[in-house]
């Protein structure tokens, strides 16, 4: 698989903040690979404080590990487009709201017009998604992006089948992997796991 060392990789984070404690160690396992980590965010993000932890908190995390300044707009990501400037885009955690606005070609924040200019260059899409609604009314969109050119997902599966059974989470510990197998141009396999077994 290709080696992360020296690429740009731009990585979208949306908002499921219960997922984010479990997102920032691999953003470090990206740098620490050798690449160049850009760290673009949803409103949510920056925004919004939960039991999870507060939105200047998580702001500070990607700052640190990543060295860079945060992309929060519209128009700080529009310029991502005419510069090519990410190898491959990273949408960690990808919320189902996120996922159908993609699926659907709705640019309605950062993280989307950041995708929009990735997809635009013909580079790779890497989706870990963290939805309660994937296997019921988002599952049509996921369907739609698997079936997409350069849209890649890190394997994911079911995180609370008894309580949640529509719920999906990606294995956030296997991004570097599926961002490696996508820069070859394939999907990290398995693809579907049993996550709540993880």
């Amino acid at each position: 698989m290709s080696d992360l060392k020296g690429k740009t990789i731009g990585w979208g984070l949306s908002g499921s903040h219960c997922t984010f404690e479990e997102t920032m160690p691999q953003i470090q396992r990206v740098v620490d690979a050798g690449a160049r980590v850009i760290p673009v965010v949803s409103h949510t993000v920056m925004t919004t404080d939960t039991r999870f932890g507060t939105s200047a908190n998580w702001q500070q995390q990607l700052k640190d590990i990543t060295g860079e300044k945060i992309i929060s707009t519209i128009p700080e990501a529009e310029p991502l487009g005419p510069s090519k400037l990410f190898d491959v885009m990273v949408i960690a955690p990808c919320t189902g709201n996120t996922t159908s606005r993609l699926a659907n070609a709705i640019t309605d924040s950062a993280v989307l017009m950041a995708a929009k200019a990735t997809m635009r260059n013909l580079h790779p899409i890497v989706i870990a998604i963290s939805t309660n609604d994937g296997l019921g009314l988002n599952f049509a969109n996921v369907a739609k992006l698997l079936n997409t050119k350069n849209v890649f997902f890190v394997p994911f599966g079911q995180d609370a089948p008894e309580k949640k059974p529509n719920s999906l989470v990606a294995r956030m510990d296997l991004i570097k992997e599926t961002c490696e197998a996508a820069l070859d141009g394939k999907q990290l396999q398995p693809l579907l796991i049993e996550r709540f077994l993880y």
